[in-house]
């Protein structure tokens, strides 16, 4: 399956706009389950601890997010992706009304109708996507936050739906806290590549206090190193500014561990725990996120896996409630 802009563009040949017909409903979740177990990022792990019998809704949900957001990121020029995101909108209400075309929406009906799910939470993260398409800067962590609502809040509403928890209340404020946190951390950790790759600045302009800051920043990303010592301390203090406004989110959120039903906590813990250790390894990159991308090592994951289970079965229903007691971050993570 499709693992970069070249690979997700020939998926696209294969089933997109001009060419995408339904494949059958158990070739869809096939399809949506190869997608998942395929790909760059974590859903794998995270599958391990997903109770059987739900990993193919996970898979479909999941599969749903990675095209949205390929579609978003992976296209290179904003208006054919705002073309192909109103596609995948189209594509989207097709679904939840009955007739899907495309095999991620075949897998995704018998999931959304298994589950009940609402139309909202999808609706939002395409409008996330499309947003990316035409806003690249940010005035205020305000306005930061509303985008973190749409891009983040209902992919954590939508797994406390597959896992059978409650729809509102304070399970789901404690979600959008995390899934904030997590999108959060995932642009301070992306500075660079956000910057370089997409021409995207995540941290808000009201807290950028540095002289030429986009000329500095492009000058350092493309020579490898910073253009001045000043430059340097200057974007560290700004980064660690980003991360501290970060942490109470966590914190606050990790209430929802003691609301969940036991088969739940794993799952929910493994994200949590993959976000503060990210944050920690910002930290002890000293907040260079301009050059440097702390990421999680396949090891780290595991050991996150393991840590989760083992704490939500055997070691009560929060494991370790606060930031400072969290493990301390190694080399592992670089």
């Amino acid at each position: 399956m499709h693992n970069d802009a070249a690979g997700f563009r020939e998926e696209l040949g294969r089933h997109g706009p001009d060419t995408t017909r339904p494949i059958g409903t158990d070739a869809a979740i096939a399809y949506c389950r190869r997608l998942a177990g395929g790909h760059y990022e974590n859903f794998t792990v995270i599958s391990s601890l997903v109770p059987a019998d739900l990993r193919d809704d996970f898979a479909s949900v999941y599969a749903f997010c990675r095209w949205a957001d390929d579609l978003g990121d992976e296209i290179g020029d904003p208006e054919q992706s705002t073309r192909l995101l109103q596609w995948w909108k189209q594509q989207l209400h097709a679904c939840f009304s009955g007739e899907p075309e495309h095999p991620v929406f075949e897998a995704l009906d018998v999931t959304r109708r298994r589950h009940q799910l609402p139309i909202e939470p999808f609706e939002d993260l395409i409008e996330a996507f499309l947003l990316d398409q035409h806003c690249t800067r940010y005035k205020t962590w305000n306005q930061l936050l509303d985008y973190c609502k749409l891009s983040a809040d209902p992919v954590g509403r939508l797994v406390l739906m597959l896992l059978g928890e409650p729809r509102n209340g304070r399970v789901v404020e404690c979600s959008d806290r995390i899934c904030t946190a997590l999108q959060l951390t995932n642009h301070f950790q992306d500075v660079n590549r956000d910057f370089s790759e997409r021409n995207r600045i995540y941290i808000p302009s009201e807290l950028i206090k540095i002289p030429d800051f986009e000329d500095r920043l492009g000058r350092t990303i493309s020579q490898g190193f910073a253009v001045d010592e000043q430059f340097m301390q200057q974007s560290r203090d700004l980064v660690r500014d980003c991360v501290e406004r970060t942490w109470p989110l966590f914190i606050e959120g990790r209430e929802i561990l003691d609301h969940l039903k036991p088969g739940s906590r794993p799952v929910i813990r493994l994200f949590i725990d993959g976000g503060m250790h990210i944050l920690r390894s910002i930290e002890s990159w000293n907040y260079e996120t301009i050059l440097h991308r702390p990421r999680l090592t396949r090891a780290r994951k595991l050991m996150l896996v393991g840590r989760a289970w083992i704490s939500s079965r055997f070691n009560g229903r929060r494991g370790t409630p606060a930031r400072v007691q969290a493990d301390p971050v190694d080399g592992s993570a670089a």
